[in-house]
């Protein structure tokens, strides 16, 4: 298990939220990111944290090629395991000869390039703490963090070009600081009583509106705002005990693979929807929303072979029928679509069919189901940076181009297929992609089978609260479809679903995201109160012999909901 303590890497960063339960007044995290390159740099997050007043200097670093190159670095005394560090700078590339400033990023040599920061302590070399793809003449903001497996008594926290590329770098505004674990459950549970729960005051009356002191109060959340759920596979269909422990947990849904066209569509015009048809039977059934996963993957693998082999105007035709036929069957079943699945890693359609392959794809679905929530899906945006293909700023870019091009870009998917998270670089990841304004969801989370159960589990359970404490992840989906043989990567219980590991840090992170029941009295002002999770509500109210059963809502607000029971 790891230590106490976790640093984040940031150029800029800073958090705020108010801790409902307990008063709190240690550091808090700042959550400040910037998409856009600036003429000037802002100023350092933390006023610079432990890297105030330090001196960059160049040191030789070996690249990922085996040259050894000159790269702007920091030295740092003492890192302590177990302490999670938040960078963050600016970059910026620039031409002329290029000085080097603490903070943002900017570049001399090329047009943009990818900017990565990387760790090497004692014991180890962490390649890719974070990046940020910069651009000529303007500043771009990098932001990241780590957390040590070994304390190192020297390290260098340098910056380099991604790829070993001979341009300059120039950084602004760094900051670096250190978080205790406890310093972030706190701040992770001050944003979760902020912005998943809210304030309630239910008033108690009689007739003739005067207030009642002493009524009975018993308040039960019967359903969650919050979409937490799993993939589920055909496997589901009349195993009950299956059913009724996925019901008993989860109010979100996807399917794992039964929607895929390789799956409805295997050979041509021999189009099968009865598999699906019967699971969203079960979701209908059981007032679940589900997600639709996926009109087109991108990966040549998962498509169908009859479609490999079409080119040209017969690969037009088919993709038009393969949204046709989907939009005309689930029009309006499904909350989210992901319309080309990894396409940030593959690229299948837009070889076949132009640059604008993807464009037709989104528009063509807006226009079937227009009130369906479209959504890019990727992988390795943020498991990691060091994944060039799906870095937060080219997963961002790609989507102000689609945007720029007239698509109703709706969502941001982040897959979530994890081994050892990152969780600096997690809350890093989507501070930027919340600049955005659009909803987050985790859609696919797992932890890689390379470890074991309960260490999955621990991972599991970091994930999920780093997911529900970020206030713009607006659903959470597992990938833990449950097969005779086991489940993707991680499953939550056996096929006798007795718990594993992870589906008990499940059980225990649904119990305490859920509220109550809770019990009390009214006061002299006949008003009882209490913090809840956002959701569904029944309420009981007694006094003396009377007694009145009704429901309310809480919804996301500042405000406390005051609700009024006459008896």
């Amino acid at each position: 298990m790891r230590g106490p303590l976790s640093f984040c890497l940031g150029v800029i960063l800073l958090f705020h939220a108010s801790f409902l339960a307990s008063p709190y007044d240690g550091p808090l995290y700042d959550s400040s990111a910037y998409t856009k390159c600036k003429v000037q740099p802002e100023e350092p997050l933390y006023n610079g944290g432990i890297l105030k007043n330090q001196a960059l200097d160049v040191h030789p670093i070996v690249g990922d090629n085996g040259n050894t190159d000159y790269w702007p670095a920091f030295v740092l005394q003492n890192l302590t395991q177990g302490t999670i560090y938040c960078f963050s700078s600016e970059s910026n590339l620039k031409g002329g000869e290029g000085n080097i400033w603490p903070g943002w990023v900017q570049i001399n040599g090329a047009s943009s390039a990818h900017v990565r920061t990387s760790l090497m302590t004692e014991h180890k070399i962490y390649n890719c703490i974070g990046t940020v793809v910069a651009k000529y003449g303007c500043w771009s903001f990098l932001k990241g963090g780590f957390e040590l497996t070994s304390s190192s008594n020297f390290s260098l926290l340098y910056f380099q070009n991604s790829n070993d590329r001979n341009i300059n770098i120039s950084i602004a505004s760094a900051s670096l600081h250190p978080f205790t674990k406890e310093h972030w459950r706190r701040n992770q549970q001050n944003k979760i009583n902020s912005e998943r729960k809210r304030a309630v005051t239910v008033h108690v009356s009689d007739g003739h509106g005067d207030k009642l002191q002493g009524a009975e109060i018993m308040a039960k959340q019967v359903s969650k705002d919050f979409p937490f759920g799993s993939a589920i596979a055909k496997t589901i269909l009349g195993n009950v005990p299956y059913q009724n422990w996925f019901v008993e947990r989860f109010n979100a849904v996807v399917f794992e693979n039964e929607l895929k066209w390789e799956a409805t569509e295997p050979k041509p015009g021999q189009i099968n929807y009865t598999t699906s048809d019967q699971m969203l039977e079960f979701v209908r059934a059981n007032q679940i929303v589900a997600r639709g996963h996926n009109i087109f993957w991108e990966d040549p693998k998962y498509i169908p072979e009859w479609v490999r082999n079409l080119t040209g105007l017969e690969l037009q035709s088919a993709v038009s029928s393969r949204i046709e036929s989907l939009m005309s069957k689930y029009k309006e079943e499904f909350i989210h679509w992901d319309i080309s699945n990894e396409m940030l890693h593959y690229d299948f359609y837009e070889q076949r069919l132009g640059p604008n392959a993807t464009l037709h794809f989104f528009e063509t679905v807006h226009e079937a189901d227009p009130l369906v929530t479209l959504f890019m899906n990727e992988f390795n945006v943020v498991e990691t940076c060091s994944d060039e293909n799906s870095t937060v700023d080219v997963y961002i870019e790609r989507m102000r181009e689609l945007k720029e091009g007239g698509v109703e870009m709706d969502g941001i998917g982040l897959e979530g297929h994890f081994t050892v998270p990152n969780l600096a670089l997690m809350r890093a990841v989507l501070d930027k992609l919340a600049t955005l304004g659009l909803p987050i969801w985790l859609t696919e989370v797992d932890v890689s089978s390379k470890l074991d159960q309960e260490t999955q589990a621990i991972y599991l359970e970091e994930v999920l609260r780093e997911g529900f404490s970020h206030s713009s992840v607006h659903g959470i989906m597992m990938w833990t479809a449950l097969h005779p043989n086991g489940c993707y990567q991680m499953c939550l219980t056996d096929n006798d679903f007795n718990n594993l590991p992870a589906g008990n840090v499940v059980d225990k992170l649904l119990k305490e995201w859920q509220t109550g029941p809770e019990q009390g009295q009214t006061d002299e002002h006949g008003a009882y109160s209490f913090y809840g999770f956002l959701g569904e509500y029944q309420v009981t109210v007694t006094y003396g012999n009377r007694s009145v059963n009704s429901t309310f809502s809480l919804c996301k607000s500042d405000e406390t909901r005051h609700f009024n029971i006459q008896l």
